[in-house]
């Protein structure tokens, strides 16, 4: 919501403070510019962009309302991991399998849908639930280094669409300046015609440049930022579950590993000490009274 907001204050002000001085609006629609720029943009995003980036960078731009994950997300998250260490206490490690191989199945991760809907978060939980199935003895530091290949791959190429979208929008204002030559050499094939008509096709030379300044710095690269941004809280949801992962591993309790993870995450989402305490313990007489 707050890009929308964003778009139309940069939009209201440009407009705004160029019809106060006076400014003639219907100078500004100038199509061909528009053409020439968004166009040749479109077509170097082609020529440097994979197919699969491309489809990334649409998925990440049409979820850029929803924002990264909330505090209600990662309390869901820090509920089901300590259900799922619970279990592990009262029946041994192997009760975890059915959990790992079938997580669509688990009557626990099914009560928390915002983690089952992310199928990289589940992935990763279940690959390193598995190690550990298959080799207890592993050692923490190999399976904290592991666990990092894992999300080091998964941030880079969840960071692709925001480099892009960097890179275009670097190149808007040199596409804006090739618009207004454009405009500037069809100005000099009309330089004996009247002061009027010269000074016409320079104007629309020039919005040629104010076109690609403008969508470069107002446009592409703020929604850059804005899903690298997106991209670097979603980095932390996954660094909590591996906190959790990890402490598990190195035989903390249950309390205390999900506490690693409360303590990673970004203090306007984190759930407080209270609140997770509470939260256990509605679980605790949920699961006596069931």
């Amino acid at each position: 919501m707050l890009a929308i907001i964003g778009f139309v204050v940069v939009i209201v002000s440009i407009l705004g403070g160029f019809l106060w001085e006076g400014g003639p609006l219907a100078t500004l629609l100038q199509p061909a510019e528009l053409l020439i720029i968004g166009g040749s943009a479109s077509g170097a995003l082609l020529i440097g962009t994979s197919p699969k980036v491309i489809k990334l960078m649409l998925g990440q731009l049409t979820g850029i309302l929803k924002g990264g994950p909330t505090s209600k997300d990662y309390l869901d998250l820090l509920l089901m991991l300590y259900e799922l260490l619970n279990l592990t206490r009262r029946e041994g490690l192997l009760a975890l399998e059915n959990h790992v191989e079938k997580p669509d199945e688990s009557e626990i991760l099914r009560k928390y849908p915002s983690f089952v809907k992310n199928h990289h978060a589940v992935a990763f939980m279940c690959d390193t639930l598995r190690l550990i199935l298959t080799d207890p003895d592993i050692q923490a530091h190999d399976l904290d280094a592991l666990m990092d290949v894992d999300l080091d791959t998964h941030h880079h190429e969840a960071s692709k669409p925001s480099q892009v979208l960097q890179t275009i929008g670097d190149a808007l204002p040199g596409l804006g300046i090739v618009a207004a030559v454009l405009g500037i050499i069809i100005t000099m094939g009309a330089i004996d015609g009247p002061p009027s008509e010269i000074g016409e096709k320079v104007g629309a030379a020039l919005v040629g440049t104010f076109l690609g300044i403008l969508l470069s710095y107002g446009f592409v690269q703020p929604l850059s930022q804005n899903l690298a941004t997106k991209t670097d809280a979603e980095g932390r949801y996954y660094l909590a579950l591996k906190q959790v992962l990890l402490a598990f591993h190195k035989g903390c309790a249950p309390a205390v590993s999900v506490e690693f993870a409360r303590r990673s995450i970004y203090s306007d989402v984190r759930p407080s000490f209270s609140q997770l305490d509470e939260a256990f313990r509605a679980a605790k007489a949920g699961a006596a009274a069931g």
